[in-house]
């Protein structure tokens, strides 16, 4: 969209698969980044912003593989100021009909200082070049070299929505030609200012907006899609401002994207949250029965939320299950599609009812286990009770066929498990975290299970799902395992140069 189009729209700038994948453990395997763009894309994004081509081989194929199938938004690659960044950006973006290079530098005097140590003028010097590069390279020269969109980021979140609208109106009023530019802001969450410091920038002038489904990012995280989006639509009153975006869409989306990550929504988390639309209170209640709007400024429906649910069951068919898929955000392919069903069935046999908690682990295990592992649970047999030491009968299967077995006690059954997996691994991890989830409600939903461990000064995260507490434990305790073998066998090639994202 051209900056002078119309001055009431404003562009949606995701960056969930960059700059939300950064946050600590949010790491995505390559399905996933798939099925997420897919999401986004369907949600109607203006650009988004895929990765970091040039920090490793798996995140150029990434930013190669949306470009070449995801439709609709601009596909966007970051790169810093240098020409290998810029070159690995354009060559990973080729295939997408429109893309763009996020090029980025720090200017403020502390990065200046203490991480480039460049002046003033240094900074002007590399920060026009790479734009002139860059715009020479893919425009070849169509234009004059400038850049088409400015990005003001609050990089650490530090400032203050008056200060930070005054920013903005700042430059609009003393920068020349910066009217035929689109102006962007980045902000981060650190003082919980991301959203309010957003909304000041658009009400000063800005015109796009960068922010992340479920406000995921680096420490406290970015500004919220949702959040943004759906003040600008409940407020249109005041800002007079539109997105593109498809709100129905917005719950969908967050709950793929949660799925992918492994971070949970809070429950109070605004617009898309499970208690957003739910009153407890007599006086709510009250309210609610006269008048929807007494307690709500947004529908329900608006975002995503259904008054009904269609439960599936063990005779459910295939078409039932694509169209409930459909409608939680999942685009798959046929043969995705068939290993959720056979999970389905199988999921039934021990369930009466199937919920959308239950697809949602369902899609999350079929992801998360779309690569072969060194080793695979074969069978488990766990005993506690009163006056037993509790004790697991552990096999694994190797990915050549061999079954290994171990036995151990423990403090507990998942402690006997989890020792029995270390011993036929010989792989053992520090556990720094263990949680257990409900995914859906009712005695016999099934429970999800997350483990953090550390492992020679790196941190791994693990999930795994049943009705079974100590099986999905085994599972996310292996899947950990699996993950620290992979990286000790590519630590045995020389390591590819690290590559430091800065903070943008």
């Amino acid at each position: 969209m051209d900056a002078n189009e119309t001055a009431d729209r404003v562009l949606v700038f995701d960056t969930t698969l960059r700059d939300g994948e950064q946050a600590p453990g949010a790491s995505m395997n390559f399905a996933q980044k798939l099925q997420v763009a897919r999401a986004l894309a369907s949600l109607g994004v203006d650009v988004m912003e895929v990765g970091f081509p040039v920090a490793s081989p798996g995140d150029f194929q990434a930013v190669e593989t949306i470009a070449r199938q995801v439709d609709g938004p601009v596909i966007c690659a970051l790169a810093r100021a240098h020409r290998p960044d810029i070159d690995a950006a354009l060559k990973a973006l080729a295939p997408a009909p429109r893309h763009r290079v996020h090029v980025f530098l720090a200017t403020s005097p502390i990065h200046r200082e203490h991480k480039l140590r460049m002046t003033p003028a240094e900074v002007v010097r590399v920060a026009t070049g790479s734009i002139e590069y860059f715009l020479t390279e893919v425009v070849e020269r169509a234009i004059e070299a400038g850049a088409t969109t400015i990005n003001i980021p609050d990089t650490v979140g530090y400032a203050m929505p008056a200060q930070f609208g005054g920013i903005i109106r700042h430059l609009r009023e003393h920068v020349r030609g910066i009217d035929g530019v689109v102006l962007s802001v980045h902000c981060h969450d650190d003082l919980g200012m991301a959203v309010a410091n957003s909304l000041s920038a658009l009400e000063a002038g800005a015109r796009q907006v960068e922010c992340t489904i479920n406000g995921i990012g680096e420490r406290a995280g970015n500004c919220s899609l949702e959040e943004v989006v759906m003040a600008l639509r409940t407020r249109h009153d005041l800002f007079g401002l539109r997105t593109g975006i498809r709100t129905q869409q917005l719950c969908s989306v967050s709950r793929v994207v949660s799925g992918a990550t492994g971070f949970h929504v809070a429950r109070n988390k605004a617009v898309v949250g499970q208690n957003a639309f739910a009153h407890e209170s007599g006086i709510h209640q009250h309210g609610m029965i006269s008048h929807a709007q007494t307690y709500e400024v947004m529908r329900p429906e608006d975002v995503g939320f259904k008054s009904t649910n269609l439960v599936l069951g063990k005779h459910s068919g295939r078409h039932a299950l694509t169209a409930r898929l459909r409608d939680l955000g999942y685009q798959l392919e046929q043969e995705q599609v068939d290993k959720v069903f056979e999970e389905l069935k199988r999921l039934a046999d021990k369930k009466k009812e199937i919920y959308d908690g239950d697809l949602d682990a369902l899609l999350v295990h079929l992801f998360q286990n779309g690569t072969s592992h060194r080793w695979q649970l074969a069978s488990l047999n766990a005993v506690s009770g009163t006056g037993t030491p509790p004790s697991a009968a552990v096999s694994l299967l190797t990915r050549d066929g061999r079954k290994l077995d171990e036995a151990a006690t423990g403090d507990g059954p998942v402690d006997a498990v989890f020792k029995c997996i270390e011993r036929i691994t010989g792989v053992k991890a520090r556990l720094r975290d263990f949680t257990v989830e409900n995914v859906t409600a009712g005695e016999d939903a099934q429970g999800e299970v997350v483990v953090v461990v550390e492992h020679e000064g790196r941190t791994y995260r693990g999930r795994g799902l049943s009705t079974d507490i100590v099986l999905a434990s085994a599972e996310a305790y292996l899947e950990v395992v699996n993950r620290i073998a992979a990286g000790r066998l590519q630590r045995k090639t020389p390591p590819e140069p690290e590559v430091v994202c800065g903070a943008v």
